[in-house]
């Protein structure tokens, strides 16, 4: 035997053998790669993260060959349909099972939850696999139609590349789990140059069965409905047509909602120049789509919108509504995430259900100094009307802060924000965001701070807790007002202002918080403080900022600094301030939750025992810590 024919035979040995491991093994996870999980400090115990067994199965080997299959054993996360079914929570995403970055060819990946914090992985749901999306399932949203039966509306990118939308349902209603989804003959139900728009004389059957294929099932049956009256919509635009929608900007389709007329309306983002569009469509039967003349609403100078929300909030109480909901009491939001930028914004408003059109109210700015959900690592949220709770319940996509190769490295990428209530602020100018009650239960080893004065310059350790997976809450007395530095009007970017006045610029009311992952001699924290300025009316500017210039000795991260301004009244109110930790999460809740902001770090020496939690004030003048309560944080059930 030569010398290659046996180089060659061993290598066949060497792939026989890591064959077998792929198949034989059903409970290893991903962390199996790593000795132990001191190799994975920056994996959450608390917050949503793709399966680590996706693979069905591959432990380490200390093969060569490994290193050319590894490439493909990484996943990546971003939300898509949210939902809840016979009394089970259903949360789809996006998922990349070929690599720890994005990819067009995306799946759709499916994970179920009786508590919104413990999860089951299941199998993925759709897969690339028809003309209409055969280039990637992307993102979309889940409908509970008449009767209870989910729907997904979800961008596919066809054959040529273009975005166009499609519709799929449960195989099985029966199946609280919804494992096997089936997609509509029909797809793409919704189509950029309307060649799908069919006149409605042409559906005269009530029902419709499915073709037979892989995904498919002929005992399927649709509900054929009459169609919008022709007057009253665009049926097809010509190639000449200067609105023509741009088939590689048409994407996300939003959760529908019910008319009083009958008809459901979704909306698509999408773009025209440099103008952000919420395009709207109207369906009797969800299936058949026609476009309406103007879109539910658009904006200038913001670029393409993905991810569109549109949702009813109740002007009287903090609780959530169905998407259908109108009329007195109720006001709308509209969410867009801007490609251009990364970063998400809303603005609330009211909707015309005769025109149908979003105005937002006056006030309620529509670009780049807009209200946001979340002031930091924070995109392409989703929220879901949660009936069994009464409340409107968001996600967001936190993403890394780490490189590429640094992703590739650990094996994955990508994590859900803590699942958060959201609703109307008392005063109708804002939301206000707070984690779900559920996520208490995984509270263990309370941990209480007396009321204190915090003298200027003075950093108090928080002992007791577990200072790399904690919940904490505190608030703030300020007595000395007066002597709060003159706040200029031109600082009207908080971010900036933020990243001047990062947590070691003394001020003379502020900065004063916590530092969070915070090595045992301060070479790394991540700081989460106020400021507290006098502005020119003598009210009060409260200043609150997430500082991750000395997150991290690792000179590779993203060490950005957030901020917002938070609508709270200090002569009145006290400064709250509420803090997940999760390992490479600080997630901060300020003003009871009127601001938000979610940073991701990568300590080198803040991590597991190594972290610390502290309470400090760098200012001329002493604060009260009025309440302080910590807890550390149990383990949850992910996947």
């Amino acid at each position: 035997m030569s010398p290659s024919s046996s180089a060659i035979i061993s290598l066949l040995l060497c792939y026989f053998c890591l064959f077998y491991l792929l198949q034989s093994s059903e409970s290893s996870s991903i962390t199996d790669y790593y000795s132990s999980e001191d190799d994975q400090p920056y994996r959450t115990a608390y917050h949503f993260q793709p399966p680590r067994n996706w693979m069905n199965g591959l432990v380490l080997s200390a093969s060569p060959l490994l290193t050319l299959f590894l490439p493909f054993l990484f996943q990546n996360l971003f939300a898509s349909g949210p939902m809840i079914y016979e009394g089970l929570y259903h949360l789809f995403y996006q998922y990349n099972p070929k690599g720890a970055v994005w990819a067009s060819d995306i799946v759709w990946a499916h994970s179920t939850s009786k508590d919104l914090i413990n999860w089951i992985p299941r199998e993925p749901v759709l897969y690339p696999s028809q003309h209409y999306d055969i280039n990637g399932c992307w993102s979309g949203s889940a409908t509970i139609l008449p009767g209870g039966k989910p729907a997904v509306l979800y961008t596919g990118i066809n054959a040529e590349n273009q975005q166009v939308q499609n519709i799929a349902f449960p195989k099985n209603l029966s199946d609280p789990y919804l494992e096997e989804w089936v997609k509509s003959p029909l797809n793409p139900v919704i189509d950029p140059n309307g060649s799908n728009m069919t006149d409605a004389s042409s559906f005269d059957s009530p029902t419709i069965d499915y073709y037979t294929n892989d995904h498919q099932d002929k005992n399927i049956a649709f509900p054929m409905n009459n169609l919008p009256e022709p007057n009253l919509i665009e049926m097809v635009q010509s190639t000449s047509d200067p609105d023509m929608i741009d088939a590689s900007n048409f994407r996300d389709p939003s959760t529908g909602w019910l008319g009083p007329d009958g008809r459901w309306r979704v909306i698509i983002g999408s773009k025209r120049g440099k103008r952000g569009i919420a395009i709207l469509y109207w369906s009797k039967d969800f299936i058949h789509w026609v476009k309406a003349k103007q879109p539910l609403h658009s904006a200038e100078d913001t670029g393409m919108w993905e991810c569109p929300d549109f949702f009813p909030v109740s002007t009287i109480a903090p609780v959530g509504l169905n998407t259908s909901v109108d009329g007195p009491n109720v006001k709308h939001v509209l969410k867009v995430s801007l490609f251009d930028n990364s970063k998400e914004y809303y603005t609330t408003g009211t909707y015309d259900y005769a025109k149908d059109v979003y105005v937002p109210n006056k006030g309620s700015i529509d670009d780049i100094f807009g209200l946001r959900f979340d002031y930091g690592k924070f995109y392409a949220s989703k929220t879901f009307f949660d009936s069994a709770k009464n409340r409107r319940v968001l996600w967001g996509w936190i993403n890394e802060s780490s490189s590429a190769d640094d992703d590739i490295k650990k094996g994955w990428s990508g994590i859900q924000a803590a699942p958060r209530a959201i609703w109307l602020d008392k005063s109708g100018k804002h939301l206000v965001q707070w984690p779900i009650t559920e996520l208490e239960t995984l509270r263990t080893g309370h941990v209480d701070m007396p009321s204190k004065l915090l003298d200027g310059g003075s950093t108090v350790e928080v002992l007791g807790l577990t200072a790399s997976q904690a919940d904490v809450e505190m608030s703030f007395k300020v007595t000395n007002l007066e002597k709060a530095e003159k706040f200029d009007p031109s600082w009207t970017n908080a971010e900036d202002l933020c990243a001047r006045k990062v947590a070691t610029v003394k001020g003379e009311i502020g900065p004063f918080g916590i530092m969070a992952l915070a090595s045992k001699g301060l070479e790394e924290y991540t700081a989460i403080f106020f400021r507290i300025f006098k502005a020119n009316n003598n009210k009060y500017v409260v200043l609150m900022c997430s500082d991750q210039s000395r997150s991290s000795l690792d000179d590779s991260t993203d060490k950005a600094n957030y901020g917002v301004f938070l609508d709270v009244d200090p002569t009145k109110e006290k400064l709250s301030l509420r803090t997940l930790i999760d390992h490479s999460i600080v997630e901060s809740f300020g003003g009871e939750g009127k601001g938000c902001i979610t940073a991701r770090v990568y300590p080198t020496m803040a991590i597991g025992d190594g972290a610390h939690l502290h309470v400090f004030n760098n200012a001329a003048e002493a604060v009260r810590i009025s309440s302080f309560s910590g807890w550390s944080m149990n383990k949850a059930q992910i996947n």
